[in-house]
């Protein structure tokens, strides 16, 4: 089944956040030489896993608001600010720069391809068991680390996506 990559149109059938086209152009760029020889199928699948993963861990921290209650994805989203600058693609209302909310920002799209590359070599959502501090065989005694993080962490998908979670403080809404 082919890929169908939401384009800011908030579709209800949409289901990533970047095309095929987009990831092969983003890999050979950073010379991710994995990607290259998967076949279609397999990056279509690796593309959906890696937006699965990012709806399920940011889901709750995005800013803005979704533009329809239809939509399949959590993007395209409105009143999502732009802090770090303006350009011809921004809404700009009072002087503050808002994303558009008819496109998915390139940054969004570079993070779904860097989690289809960790998607087609793993799990992203792997079950893991407790990390174990000490072990003793005989009477069996086991001690597991305390308050340690066990899921796995995508530093270089956090920084892309950085910009589009929720800060504190006032409620931005860049509508006219």
């Amino acid at each position: 089944m082919a890929l169908i990559t939401e384009t800011g149109t908030a579709a209800a059938d949409s289901e990533a956040l970047c095309s095929v086209a987009f990831a092969d152009t983003y890999h050979a760029a950073q010379g991710n030489a994995l990607w290259a020889p998967l076949l279609t199928a397999a990056k279509e699948q690796a593309i959906r896993k890696g937006y699965a993963f990012m709806q399920q861990s940011y889901r709750m921290r995005w800013a803005g608001f979704r533009v329809s209650s239809l939509q399949a994805l959590d993007w395209p989203r409105y009143d999502v600010p732009r802090i770090d600058g303006y350009g011809a693609s921004l809404r700009i209302y009072g002087g503050i720069g808002c994303y558009p909310y008819d496109a998915i920002p390139k940054e969004l799209q570079q993070a779904n391809a860097e989690l289809a590359l960790r998607a087609a070599s793993g799990d992203l959502l792997a079950d893991l068991d407790p990390t174990v501090a000490s072990e003793s065989v005989g009477p069996i005694s086991v001690t597991y680390f305390k308050g340690e993080v066990k899921s796995k962490k995508y530093p270089a998908v956090d920084r892309l996506l950085a910009p589009f979670i929720k800060s504190g403080g006032a409620m931005l809404l860049c509508r006219a």
